[in-house]
């Protein structure tokens, strides 16, 4: 019922946003009466500031037109490389008329990002796309907003998920024989066991695994978020954030856990910084500083927009990672996409080489959490493994803005060209069964 509450409330506050916005516009326009007003600017500030807070907020673009690479620019065009009923597999083909150009960027490694399904679109890592389309092919996986997606699709849970991370690395190792994984945030876990179930296979698994900021062990310096999901039983969750969405959407029906309670927990983190960043843009309204004022905007229509979770899958993910800790247990079981029945061993990853990012200030994913993945990979040689810890950096900070840019991207760049020309067939190999050869075979036509 509080879906339905809210879905009335916003589509009745919509006409009440359009004429902010209009009068936000009437007043700032110095060809109207209306702007001759000595008051008008801060009028036109107060009705702007309305209509940010009341308007609905839809998905945002990633608006990747170009990039440089060594100086030349570079044309992108993106695209949905694989559609799933959950997920589209988005590529950014990048596109040049010099020749020597054009034989570089086919010449380097190929990326798949793991976007976190966590709240908010995979726009989010726009940063990390764009720094990385300048030295990679990039792919994202781009969650679908779980209202949109019929019932009929069935549903989505986190061994579903795991599933989908298999097959976009079957994906791209059947086009290019191999490639590197990037996960931010929540996927490091399931992306961790989809790696960690094909190397138990036979299968040939990622050059390299970069996990950033992720729950890996969500014992270790717990954090609000991890607080919450210990101290609440798992039937809480179920009662009180689960609800039915709206006949108005596709998905009328399923179970989610609904993308306005999920803002309003990330708003309820912090409510003084948005409160006073909210103030800030008032004033630079007023004091028509247009810089700032837009980056406020750019900040808000990404962090406001949200989706909705499959209950299933959210619930899952409280259990596995954040009330069993299974991972780390070692007593995780995945049913895989022909129904088995398999068990998460990290300790049989042996080629992939991986790379653990962490922020000093992180309040989301604390301290050690990521790092963690170490421990559990046993048997990768130490001289295939690294740890950074970005000093100053909270959790949006290493993998977007500055420090992203200066420190962190180098470093990842670095680690996945050196092990770029690593090992493509697995240790284990000689003694997979014939089950994960025919799935090889099986999955290099679809590329």
């Amino acid at each position: 019922m509080l879906y339905q509450i809210y879905e009335a409330q916003r589509s009745l506050m919509e006409p009440f946003a359009d004429f902010a916005q209009a009068a936000a516009k009437l007043y700032s326009n110095p060809l109207t009466p209306f702007a001759q007003n000595p008051l008008a600017q801060r009028v036109s500030a107060s009705y702007e500031l309305m209509y940010r807070l009341w308007k609905d907020y839809e998905k945002p673009a990633f608006g990747i037109q170009t990039v440089e690479v060594d100086g030349d620019e570079v044309v992108i065009h993106e695209g949905v490389e694989l559609d799933k009923p959950f997920c589209e597999l988005r590529r950014f083909k990048r596109f040049s008329d010099d020749p020597d150009t054009l034989a570089k960027l086919k010449s380097q490694p190929a990326v798949l990002v793991v976007a976190p399904l966590s709240g908010h679109y995979a726009t989010l890592l726009r940063d990390t796309v764009r720094s990385l389309l300048a030295d990679h092919k990039v792919y994202i996986t781009d969650w679908k907003n779980a209202r949109m997606v019929p019932l009929a699709e069935g549903e989505f849970h986190l061994d579903d998920y795991v599933n989908y991370v298999q097959e976009f690395i079957r994906h791209l190792q059947g086009i290019y024989g191999n490639c590197h994984v990037i996960s931010v945030c929540q996927p490091t876990v399931p992306v961790l066991a989809a790696v960690s179930l094909m190397a138990s296979r036979g299968e040939v698994t990622p050059l390299t695994m970069t996990m950033m900021g992720g729950p890996i062990d969500a014992r270790k310096s717990p954090t609000a978020v991890n607080n919450l999901a210990t101290n609440k039983s798992h039937a809480w969750f179920e009662n009180n954030v689960i609800y039915r969405v709206p006949t108005n959407f596709p998905g009328a029906g399923r179970r989610v856990y609904p993308g306005f309670l999920q803002h309003t927990g990330f708003v309820a983190m912090n409510p003084d910084r948005h409160l006073s960043s909210h103030y800030d843009y008032f004033k630079h309204l007023i004091a028509g500083d247009d810089a700032s004022a837009e980056a406020h905007r750019k900040f808000y229509d990404e962090y406001n927009a949200v989706l909705d979770m499959d209950a299933d899958y959210y619930l899952d993910t409280i259990r596995t990672v954040f009330q069993e800790f299974a991972l780390v247990h070692g007593t995780w079981d995945v049913i895989s996409e022909d129904g088995e029945l398999e068990r998460v061993r990290p300790e049989d990853i042996r080629t992939t080489a991986h790379l653990t990012v962490e922020g000093e200030l992180d309040d989301i994913s604390g301290a050690g959490q990521t790092e963690a993945a170490h421990g559990l990979c046993i048997n990768v040689p130490k001289s295939r493994q690294k740890h950074i810890e970005v000093k100053g950096a909270g959790h949006y900070g290493i993998f977007s803005g500055r420090r992203w840019r200066e420190t962190v991207y180098p470093q990842v760049r670095e680690f996945i060209a050196r092990f770029n020309d690593g090992p493509t067939v697995p240790d284990a190999a000689r003694t997979a069964p014939a089950k994960a050869a025919s799935r090889k075979k099986a999955a290099a036509p679809a590329a």
